[in-house]
């Protein structure tokens, strides 16, 4: 049995979190029988770490540790963006569009995010008759949609168009495609304290989410680094050579940057 080796870990906060790992020297198990030369990299590649208990090396645990901590993370994350999803989708349902009876409680995201925007979607059509006439009020959504159509497709959009005119009916079908019809209209009229929780829980379930797939990435990353490692050290325990790995893991703690993760061999 070779000597056990010495693993320190160290937690900072602040602006930062990391995470750092390290064992030296490599402690290196003797075995009558190797495994076969594929066989490290591939289990490793599936679960991190195992490729390295296979050569003997403890090292593995810093990749099982790795890879616990970021499973953590991504779990935490992801719980966090289901929550605040849930919470700005009650008041959107409860709040801003219960005035209008909605059948339909959910629908594409850009909805949502649009909804935190205005104050008001405004009605779909402003005529009670068989004519489309969009609303003038551009403080509201479809207001702006109509203003946005206008300007694309009218040459002068703030004269009285010809309704009959290609220009007009192209800058309605416009507006068809992109404004919020009778059954998602909302209004944040008098509920201005739930529209603000309602943008918050939306940022943070966009930031939860995001984070939980940053969480993803770092942990292919581990699968991958600790692939790699467990093929480098059997073709140098096939010439009799050894290998030392140090791991470090950095990610800032307010999300704004993608963690790093960083691997040195050293032969």
């Amino acid at each position: 049995m070779g000597s056990t080796p010495t693993l320190t870990a160290q937690v900072s906060g602040g602006p930062w979190l990391s995470v750092e790992a390290h064992v030296a020297p490599t402690a290196t198990l003797q075995r009558p029988d190797r495994p076969p030369h594929w066989l490290p990299p591939v289990t490793s590649a599936v679960l991190p770490g195992i490729g390295q208990f296979l050569h003997g090396q403890n090292r593995g645990a810093v990749y099982l540790a790795v890879e616990g901590l970021f499973l953590i993370r991504f779990f935490a994350f992801h719980a966090e963006g289901r929550r605040e999803s849930r919470q700005y989708h009650d008041l959107a349902f409860t709040v801003a569009r219960a005035t209008f009876q909605p059948m339909t409680r959910d629908t594409l995201f850009e909805y949502f995010e649009q909804l935190g925007k205005f104050l008001e979607s405004g009605p779909f059509d402003t005529d009670p008759g068989p004519a489309l006439v969009p609303p003038l009020d551009e403080r509201t959504y479809n207001g702006s949609i109509w203003s946005l159509a206008r300007r694309t497709f009218l040459p002068d959009p703030d004269s009285i168009a010809d309704v009959d005119s290609e220009e007009y009916q192209r800058a309605l079908e416009f507006y068809r495609q992109r404004a919020v019809g009778p059954n998602f209209q909302w209004s944040w009229r008098n509920a201005g304290l739930e529209q603000d929780l309602y943008r918050q829980s939306i940022r943070r379930s966009d930031e939860g989410f995001r984070q939980a797939t940053q969480q993803l990435g770092l942990l292919l990353a581990n699968h991958l680094i600790s692939a790699i490692d467990a093929l480098i050290t059997g073709r140098l325990r096939n010439n009799d050579q050894m290998v030392d790995v140090q791991a470090a893991v950095l990610t800032r703690s307010d999300g704004r940057w993608h963690a790093l993760a960083a691997v040195l061999v050293r032969f």
